[in-house]
């Protein structure tokens, strides 16, 4: 992840919450004491977030120590710690729930993917995360899939081009939506192109495309296509992929799976923050 905007995204949800101060622990707290506490699994998982951590309190108090009992794509179990905090009172209370809510979702959408990854069962095909993720914390939830043994798609429309369904009808056909981007793509853009049926597959297989995408295809049919994709294009199944049908595509020889639902529908972890000495 890129530090600097990881820092400015960390500081611009501090500012949504705590906003010109926390009134509880400013309220309540006349005088600045040093708290300790510890980070706890609440449930079986795998661990992303060391990195809120050892960046996020430091913005609100810079004496803030961390101690990481686990860092990122570790596995937890239910009771184990996580963290130890420890410094000023009101850091470390008011900066709790930012903090909580980003490393339970990465955690969960860490542990979504590691259950996939298991359950496919085929080191030769990478499973990766898509666009469909929460607006502001793309860099976070795609940075957990790869701490739950995924890999990453694009991280934007800026950094690869993929011709879909309506590109292709906005432009009269597969073919020449091609042509018009290879005119203007220089030599390091990758073009993907997602293909509904075998019409379009040989089109895409002519026009020499450097990924085709096997949309919504049966196990069956991607195992039909496949041998006719030459080795020089790289190759990749989505759409109605679950966690449940997933190891249907063992065998299909495809070199990429990518899902959306490790993101979009990731149960975040639970984890709390308990202060040490708590009842």
């Amino acid at each position: 992840m890129n530090r600097w905007l990881f820092r400015k995204k960390l500081e611009a949800f501090f500012q949504e919450d705590i906003g010109d101060g926390d009134k509880t622990s400013e309220y309540l707290f006349e005088n600045d004491q040093v708290i300790e506490g510890e980070f706890l699994a609440k449930e079986d998982g795998v661990f992303s977030g060391e990195k809120v951590l050892m960046e996020g309190y430091p913005l609100l108090d810079s004496d803030v120590h961390i101690h990481l009992l686990k860092r990122d794509g570790d596995i937890v179990q239910k009771g184990d710690t996580i963290a130890i905090v420890k410094g000023n009172n009101k850091a470390i209370l008011s900066g709790e729930r930012v903090i909580l809510n980003l490393i339970q979702r990465m955690s969960g959408i860490a542990t979504i993917t590691s259950q996939v990854v298991q359950e496919l069962n085929n080191p030769e095909i990478h499973v990766c995360d898509t666009r469909k993720t929460t607006p502001g914390l793309r860099m976070l939830e795609k940075y957990a899939v790869t701490c739950g043994g995924g890999k990453n798609h694009r991280h934007g429309l800026y950094d690869g081009i993929m011709i879909k369904d309506n590109h292709i009808k906005a432009a009269g056909s597969l073919t020449r939506a091609v042509e018009k981007v290879r005119k203007k793509a220089g030599h390091m853009i990758k073009v993907e192109v997602e293909v509904e049926n075998e019409s379009q597959l040989i089109e895409a297989i002519d026009s020499n495309v450097d990924v085709i995408m096997l949309d919504n295809q049966t196990p069956e049919q991607i195992r039909q296509w496949i041998d006719k994709i030459p080795d020089s294009i790289t190759t990749e199944a989505s759409g109605n992929i679950t966690l449940q049908n997933i190891a249907t595509y063992r065998e299909t020889g495809v070199n990429y799976i990518s899902l959306g639902f490790i993101t979009h529908s990731a149960k975040a972890l639970d984890i709390s923050l308990r202060l040490m000495g708590e009842e």
